[in-house]
């Protein structure tokens, strides 16, 4: 137990006529005794004067006396706001506490109960009313029993450690409650539907065989590609497009009805040994085949690489193999017909201009062999060479003869009979020459001339020259058309064959139990967590 230090209290009292520095003046106007307002309904006599306050005996005395006061009222257990109101209402009156308790004490001295209600409602500023009413006169009342009226400022070790006790008990039973509680949600919402979802996968689900296979789409290449072209060519750049559409064909609902007419993939998902999720009803339409077929059919393309992979799922190892051989196929007649329609405009074109070149060659042929056929010889140029020389030489000669002659006549008396035989032989030679030249000239059996014969073979050769020339250029053009379509064919090259497996892919058990357990617990987490936030903002 600790005591209370002993140290002299220090009041302020108010200057009367007692006091020893109130003027003369003062005290002379004050009667010796007289009446006091003190706010109660009548007057009361003043107080007679103290003749003893300056003794320090009498002073203690007084001390301790109020301090005893102030004792009985600390033990009457009064709360803070009882002596917040008791100081308020000391202050409304006129007094000078100098503590809550002191206010109380000095409430009662002018006999006032601080904690009656109309007292307190007086303490409340009215708006209305300018000052405040006149209170009536209340002396302090006994308690016939305080102990069971007014709490106890005691305090004993037992009963502060038993409710201590009993908080914690009930602290203790709300944090099991509620951990009962939780546990049930949690058994409820994510064990118990993870518990089905394990059962399912582990005893009902039907096994699946998955075959695996890889394989890409390649370009030939071309002995004579250069630049950007030749760069690209025979990568995954250049085939990106094809594999992509490949991929597209394989995963749409044509390879699905394909599929089905070749090698019965409804029938094959509607055995009644599939269990009831993965099969498929026997009146299923083409949506609810096509969905089977999407989750047993999977396919991926790598762009870095240009590979693409495929998964086929079957309810038994040899049919998800022929399954998966059969989507291949399709895949390589899809990749032959993508580029086979440009492939066939570009041979077709170069075609058709080599084929329109060759029947030209072979007209102009046929002209020349006409003029050659209507002229009698076979090369008139030839002809017309050989009867410029026969005209050449007989003229050489007729030049020769024409001298002699000359020569036979300068005599004086020349030989009749040799200047007659040169004559002739000149008259022969003339005539000669001028049938050769007549013959130049002189029309043909056809009626044409030799002349406009031989240039209509010489037009008609050179026309053969020109066709033979457009020939050998739609010959070029079509073999770089070839070329060209065999650059453009695109092949599928297997990476990875198909294998049948020999033990089940599908179901993993394990792992879809995990994931199962993990998205109802998210699930419970988010609604919860919403629930709690709402409830916090209602509350709020």
């Amino acid at each position: 137990m600790s005591t209370k230090p002993k140290a002299k209290k220090f009041r302020i009292r108010r200057s009367g006529p007692l006091g020893s520095g109130r003027p003369k003046a003062a005290q002379d106007q004050a009667p010796a005794a007289h009446s006091v307002e003190d706010g109660f309904d009548g007057p009361r006599p003043a107080i007679a004067p103290q003749t003893h306050l300056d003794d320090p005996a009498a002073q203690e005395q007084q001390e301790l006396g109020i301090d005893r006061e102030i004792a009985e009222i600390r033990k009457e257990g009064l709360t803070g706001r009882q002596l917040r109101m008791a100081r308020r209402m000391a202050m409304k009156y006129g007094l000078a506490p100098t503590s809550d308790f002191d206010a109380v004490r000095l409430l009662r001295k002018r006999g006032i109960d601080p904690f009656q209600r109309a007292n307190l409602l007086e303490v409340v500023p009215n708006g209305d009313a300018a000052a405040p009413t006149k209170p009536r006169t209340q002396l302090p009342q006994t308690v016939p029993n305080p102990s069971k009226t007014l709490p106890s400022t005691e305090f004993s070790r037992e009963d502060g450690m038993a409710q201590v006790q009993a908080i914690q008990q009930e602290l203790a039973k709300r944090r099991r409650r509620k951990s009962l509680l939780l546990m049930a949600r949690l058994a409820v919402f994510v064990l118990l539907p993870t518990l089905l979802v394990g059962y399912y996968y582990f005893s009902i689900a039907t096994p699946m065989y998955a075959t695996k296979s890889e394989f890409v789409i390649q370009q030939s290449e071309s002995a004579g590609g250069g630049g950007l072209g030749g760069l690209f060519a025979g990568t995954g750049l250049a085939v990106q497009q094809d594999s992509i559409a490949v991929q597209s064909y394989l995963t749409s609902r044509d390879a699905m009805q394909r599929l089905d007419d070749d090698l019965g993939f409804k029938a094959h998902f509607a055995q009644p040994a599939i269990d009831t999720i993965q099969r498929l009803p026997e009146d299923a339409s083409q949506e609810q085949a096509y969905k089977i077929y999407k989750r047993n059919v999977k396919l991926s393309y790598d762009p870095t690489e240009g590979i693409l992979k495929m998964e086929v799922a079957a309810a038994d190892p040899a049919t998800s193999a022929a399954f998966s051989e059969a989507l291949i196929s399709y895949a390589e007649q899809r990749v032959d017909s993508l580029t086979q329609r440009l492939r066939e405009d570009q041979m077709s074109g170069a075609r058709e201009s080599y084929e329109d070149a060759e029947r030209k060659v072979d007209a102009a042929q046929a002209r020349v062999l006409e003029l050659q056929e209507r002229l009698g010889v076979l090369d008139p140029a030839s002809e017309t060479s050989s009867l410029m020389a026969q005209i050449s030489a007989f003229e050489r000669q007729l030049r020769e003869k024409t001298l002699q002659l000359d020569q036979l006549l300068d005599n004086a008396r020349p030989n009749q009979a040799r200047v007659d035989g040169v004559r002739g032989d000149i008259r022969r030679l003339e005539a000669l020459i001028d049938d050769l030249r007549s013959s130049l000239t002189i029309s043909t059996s056809s009626g044409d001339s030799l002349a406009r014969v031989s240039a209509e073979l010489r037009i008609a050769e050179a026309d053969l020259s020109n066709r033979q020339l457009l020939l050998s250029q739609a010959l070029q053009q079509l073999e770089t058309a070839r070329i060209e379509a065999n650059r453009q064919v695109r092949y599928l090259s297997l990476g990875v064959t198909p294998v049948p497996p020999d033990e089940p892919t599908y179901p993993r058990a394990f792992e879809n139990t995990l994931l199962a357990f993990l998205v109802f617990a998210g699930i419970y987490l988010m609604i919860s967590m919403t629930a709690a936030i709402l409830r916090e903002q209602i509350s709020a």
